[in-house]
């Protein structure tokens, strides 16, 4: 299935959805902890970064500073696609919020601070209007 690759229909269908829950960005030296459900993982020469659930990183000893509010952009971007990290990136940052970006294969993740994530939502819900 081919994702899309036109910024404006990325932008104007790309529905921005909040998940539950309250995340963390954590680092080990070795393998994922045992009961820790990462939603991404990055491997790094400095370590395994983990992004998971703030309980599980609690449970399980993991320091962490910045607890974020993930949200999914559900249209089915393709990876080749142009402009949409940096037209989201940039409408967040007008607001003067910090947003860390994920792409799987089928959509992208935007981890933006926990007690700003119904105004991020709104932002890019703005976004999507002004780009029809």
């Amino acid at each position: 299935m081919t994702g899309e690759t036109d910024l404006r229909t990325l932008l104007t269908t790309m529905r921005p959805t909040l998940n539950p829950g309250r995340y963390v960005f954590a680092t080990v030296g070795g393998d994922v902890p045992q009961g820790v459900r990462p939603v991404v993982t990055v491997a790094e020469e400095e370590g395994l970064t983990l992004v998971l659930p703030q309980p599980d990183a609690d449970a399980a000893g993991l320091a962490y500073d910045y607890v974020a509010a993930w949200i999914t952009l559900r249209v089915h971007s393709a990876l080749e696609a142009v402009g949409l990290t940096a037209a989201v990136a940039r409408a967040l940052a007008a607001a003067g919020m910090s947003c860390n970006v994920v792409a799987g294969f089928h959509h992208d993740h935007l981890f933006v601070p926990y007690e700003r994530a119904a105004e991020a939502v709104e932002v890019l819900e703005d976004l999507a209007r002004r780009s029809a």
